[in-house]
């Protein structure tokens, strides 16, 4: 074809390629604040080699125990067992640890800290384990865990105050806060938001956004929520449904004052929910008080225990309890009180105590100073007391079991003793 005939070639002005370099830069701008605001950034995830086996199951109380291992676990409010692998947290770093040696399995660390850590959805393939971490003045970035391998699930961010504490409720998980909660399910998928919404989508949808949550309580299918609003005398118990229709519209129960013999309650301790009732701590004289679905009272009993111990609420506002398919058992801060797992009224309380109860085999444990009790748990006896050597022990032994294991958090560690023969 004679070149006359052939289009002119194209020509680069200067102003096109300036235009293309600076749309070139922008992309990379966008992708590189992009990079360094992800959870991505900053995270270095070693999930097992293999997935880690379950330790071996208890046979019988031993004749002992002996301490196995310890670890810094500042980030958990007591022993985190979730599926094979006890988790521990402590300053930005999450590590699944081997039961029997404390050996890291796998770990997932931040380049922020920890605000809490803990275990969810007992039966999702296994459950998983929960990394909370704070990003500015918010705890903002939460990671699921496969237990078995530490491997990533999901991830979301919710924004929940620090101090929160993650509550399993069969299913569903409840993250508590002073002004405001949320409950999330095993895809971190919200369910319910309230109290104080950070970013409303609607205003108008939460029935008392100025109301401080003082106590907190969570089993399956019911959220238990104790208030402090500025217009009550009294302290306000709702129990909300955590699986409604509208996330951002709270579905209640119930949401009564508290009052007895028509006299206003404050102080109280929400202590613990079942299927059918909730069972608060009254102050000076101590008692009990047990509600039913309607939030009528059905028992007020008085408990055996110091005064000082129950006069104001856990300053998380979640007690220290643990529970089996028999108990529910709360520490109050001298003593254990078993509570019947279902109407919630007291079947016996251990003085002179420093943690809740734990099921062991065919026998219960209960953390007394110089060792372990083993208790009956049909009436609180104790039968006799395994030495075990602590060396300080201000504040809760809080009390797991992960196979043969027991586990204790005692502050910012974790301690796992081994049956001894």
């Amino acid at each position: 074809m004679p070149r006359w005939l052939l289009p002119p070639p194209e020509r680069r002005r200067r102003r096109d390629v300036v235009v293309a370099v600076g749309l070139t830069v922008a992309v990379a701008v966008a992708w590189t604040v992009l990079w360094v605001t992800s959870p991505h950034h900053g995270t270095i995830s070693t999930p097992a080699a293999a997935a880690v086996p379950p330790p071996p199951a208890a046979a019988a109380v031993p004749a002992g125990f002996t301490e196995a291992w310890r670890a810094a676990s500042a980030a958990t409010p007591g022993p985190v067992v979730a599926g094979p692998v006890v988790v521990t947290g402590d300053g930005d770093a999450v590590a699944g640890r081997d039961a029997l040696t404390g050996e890291v399995r796998w770990s997932y660390t931040r380049d922020i800290p920890l605000c809490t850590v803990g275990a969810g959805f007992p039966d999702h393939d296994g459950g998983r384990a929960l990394a909370l971490y704070r990003n500015g003045t918010w705890c903002s970035e939460l990671t699921s865990l496969n237990p078995d391998t530490g491997t990533r699930d999901r991830q979301r961010n919710p924004d929940v105050h620090p101090g929160t504490r993650l509550l399993e409720g069969g299913s569903l998980v409840t993250a508590t806060g002073p002004t405001y909660l949320e409950v999330f399910r095993s895809d971190l998928v919200r369910t319910v938001e309230y109290g104080d919404v950070p970013t409303p989508r609607q205003v108008g949808q939460q029935p008392r956004p100025g109301c401080e949550s003082t106590g907190f309580a969570a089993t399956a299918g019911r959220v238990a929520v104790l208030q402090r609003c500025p217009d009550e005398a009294a302290d306000r118990l709702t129990v909300l449904v955590p699986d409604g229709a509208e996330a951002d519209k709270p579905q209640e129960e119930f949401s009564v004052p508290l009052t007895v013999s028509g006299a206003s309650v404050s102080n109280a301790t929400l202590v613990a929910v079942s299927e059918d009732r909730v069972a608060v701590v009254l102050p000076d004289p101590p008692r009990l008080e047990v509600l039913d679905r309607s939030g009528a009272q059905v028992g007020l009993v008085g408990l055996d225990v110091p005064a000082p111990d129950v006069a104001r609420p856990p300053v998380t506002g979640v007690p220290v309890v643990t529970g089996d398919g028999e108990h529910v058992y709360w520490w109050t801060g001298t003593r254990t009180v078993a509570l019947d797992s279902l109407d919630l009224t007291p079947d016996w309380t251990l003085p002179d105590t420093l943690g809740p109860a734990v099921d062991y085999a065919n026998g219960l444990l209960v953390p007394v100073p110089g060792g372990l009790a083993v208790v009956s748990p049909a009436t609180g006896r104790t039968e006799r007391t395994l030495p075990v050597v602590r060396a300080d022990t201000r504040g809760a032994v809080v009390p797991a079991v992960a196979g043969e294991m027991v586990l204790e958090q005692r502050g910012t560690d974790v301690v796992a003793l081994r049956p001894s023969p």
